[in-house]
């Protein structure tokens, strides 16, 4: 069976370069790759608007029909799962994997303000985006998910909270944030799970 083209969705302050580690795990094994870069301004651009954006650059890369897999580190998680809900990403999704990502939220956004950081401010615990997100998750259960989490997480905090609603959870050896698309200990697991047939 061929695999459908993977997506890979970078998070804040980070490019789509996080991701050179891990695609050197996958060895070419998963292809087409699409790594766009979407610019977050620091937490200006709501999360929303960065799921219009992936959904715009899927688009081009592969027309409106092709199922694709998706991966998102960090933020990068969120944004990917409110591409899947919210823009109709669903319907041509058939694996959704995240690492680390603030499906609950995290307190390290808690200090920032809407009105100057839209983008962080939808990652604090109880925002609006992520309430409709758990408020309506039907357009996630086709989707096959699957999360993995750093349980000693300080940016993503508390860690083991950053999971999706389905599918198995992974706690990750790995003990800082910034490190996950670094070490062997998280990138063979995540690695393992892309190449699955």
């Amino acid at each position: 069976m061929n695999t459908p083209p993977l997506v890979l969705v970078h998070g804040l302050f980070d490019t789509p370069r996080i991701f050179d580690g891990l695609k050197r795990r996958l060895a070419g094994g998963r292809w087409p790759l699409l790594i766009p870069h979407l610019p977050h301004g620091l937490g200006w651009v709501p999360l929303e608007e960065l799921a219009q954006l992936l959904g715009q650059h899927i688009e081009a890369a592969f027309g409106p029909d092709q199922p694709v897999d998706v991966l998102g580190f960090s933020m990068g998680g969120v944004i990917a799962r409110t591409w899947v809900q919210l823009e109709g990403g669903h319907r041509r999704t058939r694996r959704l994997t995240t690492v680390a990502s603030p499906h609950r939220g995290t307190l390290a956004a808690v200090p920032w303000p809407r009105g100057w950081l839209p983008g962080l401010a939808d990652m604090k615990p109880g925002s609006g985006l992520l309430r409709r997100l758990d408020q309506d998750v039907d357009a996630l259960r086709p989707v096959e998910c699957c999360s993995f989490y750093c349980p000693t997480d300080l940016t993503v905090f508390p860690g083991w909270e950053a999971v999706l609603p389905f599918g198995p959870r992974h706690p990750l050896p790995v003990f800082w944030h910034n490190r996950l698309m670094a070490e062997p200990g998280s990138l063979d697991p995540v690695a393992e799970e892309l190449l699955r047939p």
